[in-house]
């Protein structure tokens, strides 16, 4: 069994977090003189882990844990496949109404929208009906094709992905949850096979460390 330890950058990430509390990544960049960039596969790491929590246009927390230990090789073979959970799919022509009952009765935070050939072509969150609702929309007549998040803008893993690769997009493009795609060469499509979230991989590192 490997055990890996927080390497040094990762330490002084959380020790900047709790002097700070809530800092942007571009804040914790310039003290560590490095770019943001730098910093994305260590805050995946220390958000995904529970050491560091991170809000939307808020920032980074310290949680209170000190460290984590992971087992190394565990989570470097765990693939996307592995963990990803049910993906909940609606129609791209299915009303705004439709979708937020189906969102609050899924209990999910993202639906992905498919065409007619059921080919991903989009992605609504809460975010987005709360703004379509706020902004005075008729509801049960407008479809959700009109207010998704279309391809190529929607950020996709494969069943084949690693999870650590998956959670980075998480972090970097503060989501949720992502789909999981497969292509279907005979009819040149982009299926929906899956959805990982952060629960998937929250659950997975807690499973790892016996907890």
């Amino acid at each position: 069994m490997i055990i890996i330890q927080l390497n040094q950058r990762q330490q002084k990430i959380i020790e900047i977090v709790k002097q700070n509390q809530p800092i942007t990544s571009e804040n914790i960049a310039s003290m560590l003189n490095v770019t943001r960039a730098t910093l994305r596969s260590d805050l995946a790491i220390l958000t995904m882990t529970g050491i560091l929590d991170a809000r939307p246009k808020v920032g980074y927390f310290y949680t209170g844990i000190s460290q984590i230990n992971l087992l190394g090789n565990d989570i470097k073979e765990k693939q996307v496949g592995d963990i990803m959970g049910m993906p909940v799919v609606v129609k791209k022509d299915v009303s705004l109404y439709d979708v937020i009952v189906e969102m609050f009765l899924s209990d999910v935070g993202s639906i992905f929208i498919i065409d007619d050939e059921e080919n991903l072509c989009g992605v609504v969150s809460r975010k987005d009906l709360l703004k379509a609702t706020i902004g005075g929309l008729d509801i049960n007549k407008m479809p959700i094709g009109m207010v998704m998040t279309r391809t190529p803008n929607v950020v996709t893993a494969e069943r084949d992905e690693s999870v650590i690769l998956a959670a980075r997009k998480i972090i970097e493009h503060e989501v949720d949850s992502i789909p999981v795609i497969e292509t279907d060469k005979e009819r040149n499509i982009t299926k929906v096979v899956g959805r990982i979230s952060k629960t998937n991989i929250t659950k997975l590192f807690l499973e790892i460390v016996g907890e």
